[in-house]
């Protein structure tokens, strides 16, 4: 895995449209790694963004929609000093550090307060636009979706 990997996360549905995610697997080799997989496996196609609250951060990536699911495996923690910033993505998890599995979170807006609890894997590179045009709500009455995930 090369640093100029590149997730597109396309959430055409009208309002919305292509998310361009710089990974980093400096910072997060296992999640790079995780999400390389899944996104192959067409593990993201379909699923919402169950969870995205205003001034904060927006959440999907689960196979169920309610933020309680996950994919086959968890990744142990790998947590840096990389600032939870807006347009950083970031592995959610309960509250064991070694639960990420398959949801991930985009930061609306600069949120200090996770950094070096969460595991930064990458950030936005274009189409913030459409993250900040996500319908809102925990869950969203009718959530944006991921059409299709695509590594490049």
């Amino acid at each position: 895995m090369t640093d100029t990997l590149t997730l597109t996360v396309d959430t055409q549905s009208g309002e919305t449209g292509d998310i361009v995610i710089k990974m980093r697997p400096d910072l997060a080799p296992a999640h790079c790694a995780q999400i390389s997989r899944l996104v192959g496996e067409g593990f993201y196609d379909g699923l919402t963004f169950h969870r995205v609250i205003d001034g904060f951060m927006a959440q999907g990536g689960c196979p169920n929609g309610s933020g309680m699911g996950g994919a086959d495996a968890q990744i142990p923690a790998e947590f840096s000093q990389e600032p939870h910033v807006r347009g950083v993505c970031s592995m959610a998890r309960s509250q064991n550090p070694n639960s990420a599995s398959s949801q991930f979170f985009i930061c609306l807006d600069d949120s200090g307060f996770l950094d070096g609890q969460y595991s930064v894997w990458g950030a936005v590179e274009s189409g913030m636009e459409h993250v900040d045009a996500l319908p809102k709500g925990e869950p969203p009455r009718y959530p944006g979706k991921i059409v299709k995930a695509v590594m490049s």
